[in-house]
């Protein structure tokens, strides 16, 4: 379980030439509340539910939420939590799943994305974890980024790879729906060899060949 310790806040300034935005996390259910979501971030859902999964993930003891922000108006996030108990992921007791990672339109392509992640895993306690990312194209803002699903995967895996995912073959029904979806993985410097052999054993479970 995520310690109190590990949540205390950490904060970075970053300089864009859109103004001054501020990385930071983990935070609060309750300073999540304070806050406005920027109306374009609405990939996963419209922007007021989303703010509500952020703060149920930020106020669950094994939940972080990393935002970016430009003044009260969050801009940016990711979030990390346990994977839901109906995956088979959920079988894993040392395992997290970043759940979604969104940067508004408006300000994209400013290296944002990449400094949440960054900020995300100088987070000690991630290193007591596999972390994974399921990743599916109908979440994907293609329309928004002019890529089609192949090179928005490509730009996730270089993303993703930045903080040191790595993909990972799988039978997951829904990441066999479609060839652009992926699995990624990130095994924190702590894991032992026992919770990595747990893993491999849940990547592929409805192989005809033991």
């Amino acid at each position: 379980m995520i310690t109190a310790s590990a949540k205390i806040t950490e904060i970075k300034q970053l300089t864009t030439p859109q103004g001054m935005v501020i990385i930071e996390g983990p935070v609060s259910k309750e300073y999540l509340a304070s806050l406005t979501m920027n109306e374009r971030l609405r990939n996963f859902r419209s922007p007021a539910r989303q703010k509500e999964a952020l703060m149920i993930a930020a106020a669950d003891p094994e939940g972080l939420v990393y935002i970016a922000r430009y003044g009260h108006e969050i801009i940016g996030y990711v979030l990390f939590h346990r994977p839901s108990e109906y995956t088979r992921w959920s079988r894993h007791p040392r395992l997290l799943e970043l759940g979604a990672i969104e940067v508004s339109r408006s300000w994209q392509r400013l290296g944002i994305a990449k400094e949440l992640l960054k900020q995300a895993f100088k987070n000690e306690m991630l290193e007591d974890y596999v972390v994974i990312t399921t990743e599916f194209y109908w979440h994907w803002d293609l329309e928004g980024s002019g890529l089609d699903a192949f090179g928005y995967q490509r730009m996730l895996t270089r993303l993703f790879g930045s903080a040191g995912f790595k993909r990972r073959g799988t039978d997951d029904p829904e990441i066999l729906e479609h060839p652009a979806n992926m699995l990624m993985v990130r095994f924190g410097k702590r894991i032992s060899k026992t919770h990595v052999k747990a893993f491999e054993a849940l990547t592929y479970q409805n192989s005809l060949v033991d």
